[in-house]
C-alpha cells in the first residue's frame, strides 16, 4: 500500500506522515508474531501491575528495595505501553502509518522510560550496597526521602533526555523516504531518514548513551564489587547465601536490560542493520519487560507472599 507522507512546502518536500515497513508479506507470519507479542505483552502488564500493587497494598513489602521495584515496574508498564500498541497495529493491519508528532511522541515517551529505568536500576544497586556493606547506617542513609529523591531524579534524567533527543532530531528535515524500517519510532531508524548531515545528532545519541546507559552500569558494577568484597569476608555461610540471593533477581534484570541497550546504543553506526535491531528491539521492549515480574516473582519469597495475599483479597472480593 503505498503512502503519500510528504507535503512541498515552500519548494522544498517535508515529510508529514511515516510508514512502518511491513514485517511480512506471508500473512501468517505476521499473525504468528503478533499473537507472541500480544501474550508476552498482556503477561508484562499483568505481572508489572500485580507487583506495584501488591507493594502498595503491602505494609510489609513498603521497605526502599521494594519502593524502587514497585517504580521499575511503573516504567516497566509506560514502557511497554508506548510501544507495544502501535507495533500489534501494524503487524495486522494496513493502517501502518503515524504522523510526525505521534512518531515524536512515541520517541519521547518510549526515551523517558527507558533512560528512567537506566538510572533506577543504579540506584537500586546503590541500595542493596547500602543494606549489605552499610547496615548499620542503612535506615537513616536510604530513608524514605532519599529513596524518593533517587526516583525522581530517575525519571527527571528521563524526561530531560526524552525531551533532549526527541526536539534535537525533529528539528531536522525529513524530505524522504519516509519508510520506518523498524516496529517503533527508535532514535537509530529515525536518523536514518532525515535529510543531510545527522552527524551532529549521532553523536548526541552517543554521547547520551555513554552517560545514560554506560554511567549508570559502571556504578552498579562498582556496587556490586563492593558487595562482593563484603559477602566474602562474612563468617556465616548462611549469611552470604542470604545476602547474594537479595541480589540475585537485581543482577538478572540488569544483565537483560543493559545487554540488549548496550548492543543496540552503543554499536557503531556501520554494524547496524534493521533485521538485528527489529529482533533487539524485541527483546528489550517486549521480552525483558515479560521477565521482570517472573524473575522478582519466583526468586523473592516475599513478593510471592504479597502477591497471594493481593490476589487473595482480589477473589474475595468477586
Amino acid at each position: 500500500m503505498s503512502i503519500n507522507c510528504s507535503l512541498w512546502q515552500d519548494n522544498i518536500m517535508s515529510v508529514k506522515h511515516f510508514a512502518f515497513v511491513k514485517f511480512s508479506e506471508v500473512t501468517e507470519q505476521c499473525f504468528l508474531l503478533f499473537t507472541l507479542i500480544l501474550l508476552m505483552f498482556l503477561v508484562s502488564l499483568t505481572g508489572n501491575a500485580l507487583i506495584a500493587l501488591a507493594i502498595w497494598t503491602n505494609p510489609a513489602l513498603h521497605t526502599p528495595m521494594y519502593f524502587f521495584l514497585a517504580n521499575l515496574s511503573l516504567l516497566e508498564i509506560g514502557y511497554t505501553c508506548s510501544t507495544i500498541p502501535k507495533m500489534l497495529q501494524n503487524l495486522v493491519s494496513d493502517a501502518r502509518g503515524i504522523s510526525r508528532e505521534g512518531c515524536a511522541t512515541q520517541m519521547f515517551f518510549f526515551t523517558l522510560f527507558g533512560i528512567s529505568e537506566c538510572c533506577l536500576l543504579a540506584a537500586m544497586a546503590f541500595d542493596r550496597y547500602m543494606a549489605i556493606c552499610s547496615p548499620l547506617h542503612y535506615a537513616t542513609r536510604m530513608s524514605r526521602g532519599v529513596c524518593g529523591h533517587l526516583a525522581m531524579v530517575s525519571w527527571g534524567v528521563g524526561c530531560t533526555v526524552g525531551l533532549g533527543q526527541t526536539t534535537y532530531i525533529f528539528s531536522l528535515d525529513f524530505c524522504g523516504p519516509c519508510e520506518i524500517d523498524h516496529f517503533f519510532c527508535d532514535l537509530p531508524p529515525i536518523l536514518a531518514l532525515a535529510c543531510g548531515d545527522t552527524s551532529h545528532n549521532e553523536a548526541a545519541v552517543f554521547i547520551a548513551a555513554i552517560l545514560c546507559i554506560s554511567s549508570p552500569f559502571l556504578l552498579i558494577i562498582a556496587s556490586y564489587g563492593r558487595i562482593l568484597a563484603a559477602v566474602l569476608v562474612m563468617p556465616s555461610l548462611e549469611g552470604r547465601r542470604k545476602a547474594l540471593s537479595t541480589c540475585s533477581s537485581h543482577l538478572l534484570v540488569v544483565t537483560l536490560f543493559y545487554g540488549s541497550a548496550s548492543v543496540t546504543y552503543l554499536r557503531p553506526k556501520a554494524s547496524h542493520s534493521p533485521g538485528v535491531d527489529k529482533l533487539l528491539a524485541l527483546f528489550y521492549t517486549v521480552v525483558t519487560s515479560m521477565l521482570n515480574p517472573i524473575i522478582y516473582s519466583l526468586r523473592n519469597k516475599e513478593v510471592k507472599t504479597a502477591l497471594r495475599k493481593t490476589l487473595g483479597k482480589k477473589s474475595n472480593l468477586i
